[in-house]
């Protein structure tokens, strides 16, 4: 029996399923590393984020911040971070200070006060934190909208289970209201913004801030959101093991990269044979999945709605929102989903979809046009929404 000849190696690009990776971010895509599974050692893996950070501190030029503590009831403190522009309202209280008295001049609109943006890090709601001062997420949006961002260090998963870290978000937003005054903000136009993860505790946020007749929000920003417990549990429950896991880190920029909602999940060789390159480089069901077991509480068979905004039943009365998908993320279709649900509740919602483009591209192809578009679209709605045209 002759030898059968030797198959060449398939490259990647010739995997049907990564063609449909947008032209212009195949390079990028070729790149994608392989990483472990970062809750194997959750600290490890924070710890070479904040590692990555630091190598490229932020470009703060323009931006002021402070840090503040914020009492739970039970006797520990929220940590926020409040940027501002440059001398604007507020500035100079040192941490853990009461906002002070000059906080009603800001820098902008000769005096008036700026809207707010509460900004809540990605990170499959494990990791993400930013550096103190250098959340470079934030110092983009003080600088462009602008606004008072407040970025929330919410508790993290898995040590800290649902609900502590969207309670956190949800004090912090009760905070920036009653604080509004001291810290030049303009209580009428408080939003929420945040990607993956972060996307998925605007909405909970806007739940709850509804449910629990809180503080008003004039906007819920939500890129590539986490909101669906259910998202891949397929594949979870088809191949638990076979795929080492996944969570997006955010609120950074590396050598001009914007990781805000980077993916940080990985794939072995075998199951880069099973499932094909574009399941073995980005974000897959299965590393949705793992990042749900390790926020909900052990033994949760289905999230409430606090937790995956996509549970709630009720979505009437909630602020006008935006939603942006990517083409290849697999919490594409829970977030159009979503979408469509709002709008047929009677809230105003625009949608923008990524074509060809997988979770957290940005941080390998942050020069390109896709991503500029992006960042581009998603900021000019949130600036739309701060500073509406008077009719």
């Amino acid at each position: 029996m002759s030898a059968q000849p030797e198959r060449p190696p398939r490259t990647t690009m010739q995997d049907p399923a990564a063609m449909r990776v947008h032209p212009e971010l195949r390079a990028a895509f070729e790149s994608l590393p392989r990483f472990s599974d970062p809750y194997e050692d959750i600290e490890g893996t924070r710890a070479g984020f904040h590692a990555m950070l630091a190598a490229v501190p932020a470009d703060r030029t323009g931006v002021d911040s402070e840090r503040f503590e914020i009492p739970r009831a039970d006797g520990s403190a929220l940590t926020v971070e409040v940027y501002r522009p440059e001398g604007g309202a507020g500035s100079g209280g040192g941490e853990g200070a009461a906002p002070g008295p000059d906080a009603r001049t800001a820098a902008h609109g000769a005096g008036g006060a700026l809207p707010a943006v509460l900004h809540f890090h990605g990170g499959g709601f494990a990791l993400g934190r930013s550096l103190p001062g250098q959340d470079r997420a934030a110092i983009a949006l003080c600088r462009e909208l602008p606004a008072v961002v407040i970025t929330v260090e919410y508790r993290l998963a898995p040590e800290h289970r649902y609900p502590a870290g969207v309670e956190d978000c949800y004090l912090a937003l009760e905070w920036a209201a009653e604080q509004a005054g001291g810290l030049g903000i303009d209580p009428a136009r408080i939003a929420l913004a945040g990607k993956s993860a972060g996307g998925g505790l605007s909405a909970a946020v806007a739940l709850m801030a509804r449910d629990r007749g809180g503080p008003a929000i004039v906007h819920q920003s939500l890129c590539v959101p986490d909101l669906d417990d259910r998202v891949g549990a397929e594949e979870g429950a088809d191949g638990e093991g076979a795929d080492v896991g996944g969570a997006d880190v955010g609120g950074a920029d590396v050598g001009g990269a914007d990781v805000e909602g980077a993916d940080v999940e990985g794939a072995d060789a075998e199951r880069a044979d099973a499932g094909g390159e574009l399941g073995a480089r980005v974000t897959t069901g299965r590393s949705v999945q793992r990042s749900w077991k390790h926020y909900l509480p052990e033994g949760t068979a289905a999230a409430e709605a606090y937790a995956a905004a996509a549970r709630a039943t009720d979505l009437a009365g909630l602020p006008p929102a935006y939603v942006l998908v990517c083409d290849l993320d697999p919490m594409r279709d829970a977030g159009l989903a979503y979408a469509r649900r709002l709008m047929d509740a009677g809230v105003p919602v625009t949608v923008r979809n990524v074509p060809g483009a997988w979770h957290g591209f940005e941080l390998f192809a942050p020069e390109t046009r896709v991503a500029k578009e992006m960042t581009a679209h998603w900021t000019g709605q949130l600036r739309a929404a701060l500073y509406p045209v008077a009719g």
